[in-house]
């Protein structure tokens, strides 16, 4: 339901109700694609093929789904960082920042995907390409000497008090924090990945 088979990307939410302010009336989505909510759910198909035997029913159905995301999703990655950004679609609109947290979750996801035999090579290279994106672009050493990564949006979310309406105008007002395990978590699991494949 989330889907929009015209840009290749699942919205960051669906209503089934159709009744929240943020979401559709007609479709039920909320109204942009968010960059780390993607991130979230590469990241939770390719892990959870993990524990699906090989001969469930199912299981081929998440692997050609991960592949219909992956081949989407390329089309917004910035040809120069190798990132993506806080808003997928919406390129170098003014306000959309780079995000590290989505970009790391996509070079995991394409990573493990190849180690695992779910997804062709070339996503191997591409996620190197964002990792050394990543390290060329945000980390940085402190002035203690210690590395930090930067540029990971601290949150987002829909509804609740003060309301996220999920405009292009919300998500580019959360800022971006140092050292935010949403980011980091995803960086060292894509290096992990690509030291596995060494």
């Amino acid at each position: 339901k989330a889907w929009n088979p015209t840009a290749k990307l699942h919205y960051h939410a669906w209503d089934e109700s159709k009744k929240m302010p943020w979401a559709n009336p007609e479709t039920g989505t909320s109204p942009n694609f968010w960059s780390r909510a993607i991130g979230w759910y590469c990241m939770a198909i390719v892990d959870v093929l993990d524990f699906i035997p090989e001969n469930h029913p199912k299981r081929d159905f998440l692997i050609k789904l991960l592949n219909k995301i992956s081949d989407g999703l390329l089309q917004y990655q910035d040809a120069e960082s190798k990132l993506w950004r806080q808003v997928t679609d919406q390129g170098k609109r003014e306000g959309n920042y780079f995000e590290t947290s989505a970009s790391a979750m996509f070079a995991y996801t394409f990573a493990k995907g190849v180690r695992k035999g779910y997804l062709d090579q070339k996503y191997f290279e591409i996620a190197k390409g964002i990792h050394e994106g990543i390290i060329k672009t945000y980390v940085r050493f402190d002035e203690n000497g210690y590395l930090e990564l930067d540029g990971t949006c601290r949150s987002a979310g829909l509804g609740g008090k003060p309301y996220r309406d999920g405009s292009y105008e919300y998500y580019i007002s959360e800022p971006f924090r140092i050292n935010d395990f949403k980011g980091y978590g995803p960086f060292l699991l894509t290096a992990i990945e690509l030291e596995l494949a060494k």
